[in-house]
Parts: C-alpha cells; structure tokens; sequence
C-alpha cells in the first residue's frame, strides 16, 4: 500500500490528513484568519454529530479546589502545560493516554504503513498493538532461521529501534488461527522481542472480539491463489459477486466465564514475564466480561466500541451490531482495573470524554493508518502532538491537572443523572 491510498468511509478523513501535515497548529483556527473572522458555535463549525460519545459535552465546574491546589504546589497560576499526561497503560509507562491500536494481517496493517506507524508511535513512547492472524498469513521466518522476517517481526524491529528506554511496550494478539499456529510461543522465544521482555515491556492480548464484528471472527477479501494458499488455516468462501476474489473468514473462538480465566490463567503460568491484555467486543455483557477478566489478573482490558474496528465486515454488522463506545463505558462504570477504550479516536475531546468515562488510555486505529499515510515520517507524531495539546486544554478547563482524576461529572450527556433529574422538575408527570 502506497501513500494517498488509505480511505476511511465515514471517517474525518480530510480533518486527521490535516493534522498529520501540520500538528498542534489545526487544533486552532487558521492564523491568517486571526482578527479578521470571528468564530462560533455555528453549525458549519461545529464536528457533525456523531455517536454518544460524540454528542456528550465536557462541563467545567465554576468552582475549582484542584486548581487551587495547583497554584499553591506551583506558586502560580497554573497553564495547560502543567497538565501531566503520563499513563500506566497495561503495565507499560506512557508519556501520552494513547496506544497504538491493532491493524490486523491486511495490506494496511502488515505494509509499509504500519512498519512506519510502528516507528512513529516508538517514537511518541506509546505501546502499539500488533493484530491477530498476522503469522497464519504471512508466516513467522520463511525459510527458517535468518530468513527474511515475517511481517510481524518487521514491525517489532521499527519499533524497538526508535523507542526510548522506560517507556512504551509492545502488545501481541492473538486469535483462534493464533494460537493455532502457537504465535505467543514463537514471539516469546524469539531474541528479536527479548530486549522487551528483559525491560518487561512485552505484553500478549487474548482476542475476545472486536467492535467491527462483534460474535464473528476476522474477514478478508483474497484472490484464488492466496485462498487456495490459505485454506487449510481458515475458513475460505465463495460468496463475492467476482470471479476471483474469496471471503476469508476466521473463527471468533469460543468463550465462557470460565473458558477465559483458564486462558488467563494458562497466559500467566507460560509467560511469566510478559504482560497480559483482554480485548472485548461491545457485547450486551461487556461489564461482566471485563470484571472477569480483571478477577482472573489481566492487566488491561481494551473495549472495542461497535464504531472500532477497520477491517472487511458485512455491512449489517458495521450499521446494527453492538453497544457504542459510549455504552460500554458506562455499562463497565468505575472500572476495577486498566480499561482501554477504542473507536473513532483521532482528537482530543473524544478523548478526554472516553478517559472521563473511566478509560486509562484510548487508542488510534483508522486516524494512525490516515496519518501515515499521509506523512510516514511524521504524520503520526504530528496527530498525536495535536491530540495531546487538545487533552491538555481540556483536563485544564475542568480544573484538573492529572488525566486520573477525571470523573463522570466531567461529562453531560442527557443520560447524566443531573440531567434526568432537571427534565423530571421541568417535565413532571401529568
């Protein structure tokens, strides 16, 4: 995949390219503007409406202790700047709340553009997730040792190459068709990923689901001879309207209560010093399954709202299927554990809106992808020095000065409990 082919329907497309080219600089409106344009809550300014998530708004209080506090231990008023961002995330130390999100085992998320969303995110000091099914398709060391590595393994070396010591991590899914082909094992013993076992900057994701297709496995389009390659790994049909094109389908796994402790428990017991991940679908039962997966000792939980996820789904999946982002958070509540949250990420407000909701950290999928696509030098970095600035001006609006002490209050949606008990005292019941 080359730049300028990376599109994202329904996506801010145009508005995360112009970040990727210019930084910090679009979170504001155009300096030429300045003094001659006068800007408001106008609708063709305002971000088209788009999910819960989307529509809540951030409420600073008029009354701020916190910020008091901060002018005291300063001995000055306190900026955005004194907005510490730094994040546990999994076990992994984290300049910024943010993760790279996993791409998966198509063109976009083992090409080039991932090696250098890779490089990017080491970079920044963020964890990065590498997706499932990347060694049953395009293998682990063709050849044997000292071939060329295989996708995953590229990406592994961008990664290590540019991150500096104590921070960041790497993180390792793992499917069904994984596990099959036994990829925690192979990473695990391998000397490429060992200087990040030996930092305890390792981590292995089990895959429960994600919010693309939630109850489904992954789905990719091959051509005839990549299915005929393939077949023996995953399920390979002949449903496409094209004469040679092919669905892949992968299988979701099966899950029970029980089922995921006991592959927690295995994680544990067989890589003792890799850190452990859990990602869910936006299922009906998320809380339960995230507070599971939190009894049985998983380091972080990602929740994949119904809007995550970029890979091939049908489209009945892509329009009706799962909770929002939004409702997960709020099902999960105060969460007992590390809770990532993905969907949609690519500013600051959705951001700090997910983090207020409970999320230690959130993770850019499609908006990476688009960043380096567009500039694969700096294009990433760019989008998240944007990102960042925005998280900064708004925990300090709110008063606030560390991204954990963010709370619901934080955030007004028409569910918010202030809001119910307004529309009863203005509405009552006739």
């Amino acid at each position: 995949m080359t730049a300028r082919e990376v599109r994202a329907a329904g996506f801010p497309e145009e508005r995360v390219r112009a970040r990727a080219r210019h930084g910090a600089a679009e979170v504001f409106p155009p300096v030429a503007a300045y003094g001659h344009t006068l800007y408001g809550a106008c609708p063709e300014d305002r971000q088209a409406a788009g999910d819960a998530l989307d529509e809540a708004r951030l409420v600073p209080p008029v009354f701020m202790p916190r910020r008091l506090e901060k002018l005291i231990e300063l001995g000055r008023e306190p900026l955005h700047d004194d907005v510490d961002l730094t994040t546990t995330i999994g076990g992994f130390t984290s300049p910024l709340p943010l993760f790279l999100s996993a791409f998966g085992s198509t063109t976009a998320g083992s090409g080039d553009l991932a090696v250098a969303a890779s490089r990017q995110s080491a970079r920044l000091g963020v964890p990065m997730v590498i997706g499932e099914n990347m060694v049953p398709v395009h293998g682990y060391r063709a050849g044997g040792e000292g071939a060329c590595p295989s996708a995953l393994l590229r990406r592994i070396a961008a990664y290590e190459e540019e991150l500096p010591a104590g921070t960041g991590g790497v993180v390792v899914q793992q499917s069904t068709e994984d596990a099959d082909a036994e990829v925690w094992n192979l990473v695990n013993s391998d000397p490429v990923a060992g200087r990040l076992l030996d930092s305890g900057r390792l981590a292995f994701e089990l895959k429960v689901g994600q919010g693309a297709k939630p109850g489904l496995g992954g789905m990719t389009v091959t051509g005839a001879v990549a299915s005929a390659d393939l077949a023996d790994r995953f399920a390979v049909r002949d449903v496409l309207d094209d004469a040679v094109a092919r669905l892949r389908c992968a299988t979701p796994g099966t899950f029970t209560e029980e089922i995921l402790c006991q592959q927690l428990r295995f994680m544990r017991s067989n890589f003792p010093r890799a850190r452990v991940w859990v990602k869910l679908p936006p299922g009906r039962d998320v809380a339960h399954a995230a507070a599971v997966a939190w009894q049985a000792g998983a380091d972080a939980v990602t929740v994949d709202g119904a809007e995550g996820g970029t890979g091939w789904a049908p489209r009945v999946f892509l329009d009706q299927v799962g909770l929002d982002l939004a409702e997960c958070l709020h099902c999960i509540g105060p969460p007992a554990g590390c809770l990532l949250a993905t969907g949609r990420m690519w500013e600051g407000s959705r951001a700090v809106r997910a983090l207020a909701l409970g999320a230690a950290a959130v993770g850019l999928g499609r908006a990476a992808l688009i960043a380096v696509d567009e500039d694969p030098e700096r294009g990433l970095v760019r989008l998240a020095e944007a990102l960042a600035l925005e998280v900064r001006l708004l925990i300090s609006a709110l008063g606030k000065y560390e991204v954990d002490a963010l709370g619901p209050d934080d955030v007004w949606t028409p569910q918010h409990p202030r809001a119910v008990e307004q529309r009863r005292v203005e509405e009552p019941e006739r």
